[in-house]
């Protein structure tokens, strides 16, 4: 069977287990997940600077993942944003991917999206990333609440809420054609209130798991890992796969 290993960017243990638990169960018998968690970092990542350590932190845990014995077909970054994703791309010599590029590849097909998450400080990050991933011209626009994406987790029914009235505002605002509801966070919500939103909405999460799959479907690659790099005074993982 074929191996996802998810690493999450930030240093909280629920987040992972709340992804280990949704994409286990999408995924079925079609791929083994297991779930690592950033070993340095910030519990949330919310700005430039938290994004900026997490890019470090989820090198370190691919490489310490490695260490371990573990030998994925694909990883996915479990984090909506993919810190990591273009520098992880150079070394894991297996498909790589992320929450943020899977939804983006999902709604796309709807046309153009808008996107809802938790997070004032996000949506300069979140265009910024769409563009650099070929995106630019299919984001209508960026919604942020608030709370942010561990906020919003932990008060489920109030976070429903206002991330329902968030996705309709969005829709209706940029004339999109689909919503991306993003975050780790918030995997699952956007069943619950997708019969509101008068476009599909897309669960970044569910978009990760659909990412996933098709990589399962194109089957293994034997990986060449390494980054080139003599690294210095980093975790002995990382320093080993140079």
């Amino acid at each position: 069977m074929t191996r996802l290993l998810v690493v999450n960017p930030n240093t909280s243990a629920s987040v992972s287990a709340l992804l280990q638990q949704h994409l286990q169960a999408q995924l079925g018998g079609a791929m083994t997940v297991h779930t690592v968690t950033a070993r340095f970092g910030a519990p949330y990542i919310s700005s430039e600077a938290t994004y900026a350590v997490a890019q470090h932190a989820v090198l370190d845990a691919w490489a310490a993942a490695h260490a371990h014995g573990e030998r994925p077909d694909a990883v996915l970054i479990g984090c909506f944003g993919d810190p990591g994703l273009f520098a992880l791309r150079d070394g894991a010599g297996v498909p790589v991917g992320g929450l943020a590029e899977a939804a983006f590849i999902a709604a796309a097909r709807h046309g153009r999206f808008a996107i809802v998450t938790g997070g004032e400080r996000w949506r300069p990050m979140l265009e910024r990333l769409a563009v650099s991933l070929g995106y630019g011209e299919s984001l209508a626009g960026a919604h942020t609440v608030a709370p942010t994406g561990a906020q919003l987790a932990q008060d489920p029914a109030g976070a429903r809420l206002l991330l329902a009235e968030a996705c309709r505002e969005a829709a209706l605002r940029f004339g999109a054609d689909a919503v991306i509801l993003g975050g780790a966070g918030l995997a699952g919500m956007a069943a619950d209130i997708a019969p509101s939103v008068p476009v599909p909405l897309v669960d970044s999460v569910s978009a990760g798991g659909e990412w996933a799959l098709g990589c399962a479907a194109q089957g293994a690659a034997a990986p060449s890992v390494g980054f080139g790099v003599a690294w210095q005074s980093v975790s002995w993982e990382l320093e080993a796969l140079g």
